[in-house]
């Protein structure tokens, strides 16, 4: 039945019976009958490894990817410039053979690799301490709200609606299980409504998270913002574009307890959607509710360096009852190619890629909207991305652009129903002037 676990009947039937089942049909009484597969997988004739290859070669060209389209797509994950060096590094086999940091003594490479990218995203961001990554922005976002949760011991989260919309839904599903309220405070004209902010934020708030540039790649002002979450003894939480740090005010500069992140723009590639990292990073106040790990430096008995689990949160060895969190893994490949790309840029290098971005964007705007076919959806300042419309529908926007080999903005009507025929798009430093004037010209006779 099982042909490749290499199980014998009598191995089958010891595991069955100390488990007080009778077949391995009872480990699936849970799935309704209707919804099992009650046939074999229908995977064709054996193939051999050279028909097989030549198969998935032809399955993988259906795709098309950023490599084959010109890419004016963010909404969360961003076509960046990746130095050659990243993959270089990163593809030692030392590198990505290796799992987690469990006997420092024998891990001084991988806990070294942590300690630096926990260094630099504590210098992006201002903050005092970062952990080891997390598994991807959202659940570092959930990570902060449950941080907050615990230090004031309140059970309610405000989230901005200006927050990715994946976001948000990771976010509830994970306070749901907590008995944690989720509450979202609407926008107003792209950003958060912050006199709404001020009528829902109550003594049971524990936190308040804001993204900055938001969703819809606006910059939010954090100034009332951060009056009202602190007057409130609430923590405010900074969801950010890393790279957006190398000309924007630091999370630290705008008051926010705890800043959190997608880290795949830091040398990571779009990759279909993953793996990506989050990053978690927090003042010392709030060091100890920290999730995961946080790797220090110290001395070995020879006085030289050395590189120590200073602090796991988490008790992920015992006492898991106790534990601050049940996250385990960071995704320490994907740091390490983050690590690798913040120190090849550099501070002026993130500088000027975000300059690249912003400049660049801004003239896409100034491009799409001349002709009064287009025009901005929202008028505030942004970063990378902006929202436009139009009397054509989004999706025929995107079709057009398609058999330009152009891939399109992300329609906004999937996740906010009024902002009918709102097209998000982003330019990032990897877009030519020739690329933008393509993407101005056919969409203007739309």
């Amino acid at each position: 039945m099982h042909r490749y676990i290499p199980n014998t009947e009598a191995d089958e039937r010891l595991m069955l019976d100390s488990i007080g089942a009778t077949s391995i049909e009872d480990l699936f009484v849970d799935i309704p009958k209707e919804l099992r597969l009650d046939r074999k997988l229908n995977l064709g004739n054996p193939l051999s490894e050279i028909e097989l290859s030549s198969h998935m070669k032809k399955l993988s060209k259906i795709n098309k990817s950023a490599e084959d389209l010109v890419c004016f797509l963010g909404a969360g994950a961003y076509d960046h410039y990746i130095p050659s060096i990243v993959n270089h590094l990163a593809k030692r086999s030392e590198f990505y053979t290796a799992y987690t940091p469990y006997q420092p003594e024998i891990s001084q490479g991988t806990l070294q690799i942590i300690f630096e990218y926990q260094t630099m995203i504590s210098s992006l961001t201002g903050m005092d301490v970062s952990n080891a990554s997390m598994y991807d922005g959202a659940t570092a976002c959930v990570e902060a709200a449950m941080m907050a949760v615990e230090s004031t011991r309140r059970s309610s989260i405000i989230v901005s609606k200006t927050v990715h919309p994946e976001v948000r839904k990771v976010l509830k599903s994970y306070m749901k299980f907590r008995d944690v309220e989720v509450v979202e405070v609407d926008m107003l004209d792209g950003v958060t409504d912050s006199d709404k902010l001020k009528s829902i934020i109550g003594s049971g708030t524990a936190g308040v998270i804001v993204q900055n540039p938001n969703f819809f790649g606006i910059v939010e002002d954090f100034t009332e913002i951060e009056k009202i979450t602190h007057e409130k003894k609430a923590l405010l939480i900074d969801y950010v574009d890393p790279i957006s740090l190398g000309i924007l005010k630091s999370p630290v500069e705008c008051g926010a307890d705890i800043v959190v992140g997608e880290g795949q723009s830091l040398g990571n590639s779009l990759s279909f959607g993953g793996p990506y990292l989050g990053f978690l990073a927090t003042n010392s106040k709030l060091m100890r509710k920290m999730p995961g790990r946080i790797v220090g430096q110290s001395e070995d008995v020879d006085g030289k360096r050395a590189f120590v689990l200073t602090l796991q949160a988490r008790e992920q060895h015992i006492r898991r009852y106790k534990a601050t969190s049940n996250i385990c893994s960071n995704q320490g490949l994907n740091a390490l190619m983050a690590a690798i790309y913040m120190t090849t840029m550099g501070k002026s290098g993130i500088k000027e890629v975000a300059e690249q971005c912003a400049q660049k964007s801004h003239y896409a705007l100034k491009q799409l909207t001349k002709n009064g076919n287009f025009k901005p959806l929202f008028d505030k300042p942004f970063f990378k991305e902006f929202a436009v419309t139009s009397a054509t529908e989004s999706s025929k926007v995107n079709q057009e652009l398609l058999k330009n080999h152009i891939l399109g903005g992300y329609e906004l009507e999937k996740d906010y129903p009024e902002l009918k025929n709102g097209l998000l798009l982003c330019v990032t430093e990897k877009r030519t002037k020739a690329q933008i004037d393509k993407l101005s010209n056919v969409m203007e006779v739309l």
